[in-house]
């Protein structure tokens, strides 16, 4: 099939591609949708400046992330029950992101299992996102088989004590048939709006130091908006933080990953990696996101459009797509090398009321 061309386009295909329920837990976020909005807007807001007469002929669009080399810094962020998206789920969403050597960290809300998936993609890299949930003993299976079958990292996301208010879910009454899709997780059919419930709402600090302290694999924590949060990661054990506002979808009116990176930057220092996740649309997005102190980007809403739309071939067209431009940027802006982009590389735009650009 030919696949569409780009990322946008990739959006308007998956639109129609889609059955409504599937399509309003994709597309939809929390509350009146302000954040889920102004997540790719906020990239928007931050302008490039670029530098003229560097030698651009070979870029390097490498970056290290926990102390391991990746061949460039886009990679797939946890998103659940992909065999919503295409029959092929998680599988399919693997083998396309070791494609395109993009990591694909894998979520507990899954419609497979770490063992499945690595098994599909032998030769992907992966990280584990761990939701902990109410019954510990299904957090512990999944977390010992992601330990066991190859995964470098664990992702615990704390942003999720309970569901957001998601109007879109709300009025669709869409009900997952966990016992077919995701029998690790529930016996029978279960509302989405419902899935929070599953989730352990007393998760604190505290558990986060029990995981960093036994586990063989490094742990990050997803959902850092505040530089305070980032100096408590840190504090208790975790080797990196993702911030995230989770795709817009549980808090609306938080800041965006834009808005809130830099302070979290500031704030972890050196102590830890720093990833950011949230309206990643473009190349030139993930440029400004290294600029202001990322050392990768995670990308979800666009990879399950890839889904949707070509399955495996999707998947890893879209990520591709992302690097591209994202080389492209690196050229135009006069910067060869990924590793060296820095706060000069970027300013406030004055399109969207920012200061002035300097001489």
């Amino acid at each position: 099939m030919t696949l569409p061309p780009t990322i946008s386009d990739f959006e308007r295909a998956a639109a129609d591609a889609l059955e409504p329920g599937p399509r309003a837990y994709y597309f939809g976020g929390a509350g009146a949708e302000l954040t889920l909005r102004d997540n790719p807007e906020a990239w928007g807001r931050i302008a490039i400046r670029p530098r003229v007469l560097v030698d651009v002929s070979a870029c390097d669009p490498r970056t290290t992330v926990l102390g391991r080399e990746h061949p460039h810094p886009i990679f797939v962020a946890p998103t659940a029950f992909h065999r919503l998206a295409h029959g092929d789920g998680e599988e399919a969403t693997a083998r396309g992101a070791a494609a395109a050597q993009a990591l694909y960290c894998l979520s507990s809300l899954a419609t497979s299992n770490p063992v499945a998936v690595a098994q599909a993609a032998p030769g992907g890299r992966r990280w584990f996102q761990l939701y902990v949930f109410r019954d510990r003993a299904v957090s512990d299976a999944l977390l010992a088989a992601a330990v066991e079958h190859g995964y470098e990292a664990i992702v615990v996301t704390v942003d999720l004590p309970v569901w957001g208010v998601r109007e879109r879910e709300l009025r669709s009454g869409y009900a997952i048939d966990a016992a077919q899709l995701a029998p690790h997780l529930y016996p029978g059919d279960l509302a989405l709006t419902d899935v929070g419930t599953l989730i352990d709402p007393s998760l604190t600090w505290a558990d986060v130091e029990r995981f960093a302290a036994g586990s063989r694999l490094p742990v990050l924590v997803k959902g850092v908006l505040t530089g305070r949060d980032a100096v408590l990661a840190a504090e208790h054990g975790a080797a990196g933080v993702v911030v995230s506002n989770h795709g817009g979808r549980q808090l609306d009116t938080v800041r965006s990953g834009a808005d809130a990176l830099p302070e979290v930057v500031e704030a972890a220092g050196d102590r830890l990696d720093v990833l950011v996740d949230g309206g990643i649309r473009r190349g030139t997005d993930v440029l400004k996101a290294l600029a202001l102190g990322a050392r990768a980007v995670m990308v979800g809403r666009p990879v399950v459009w890839g889904l949707a739309v070509g399955g495996e071939d999707g998947v890893r067209a879209v990520l591709d797509l992302l690097r591209a431009e994202f080389e492209v940027a690196l050229a135009l802006a006069g910067v060869p090398r990924a590793a060296d982009l820095d706060g000069a590389a970027v300013e406030p735009a004055p399109w969207a009321g920012g200061v002035p650009f300097r001489a």
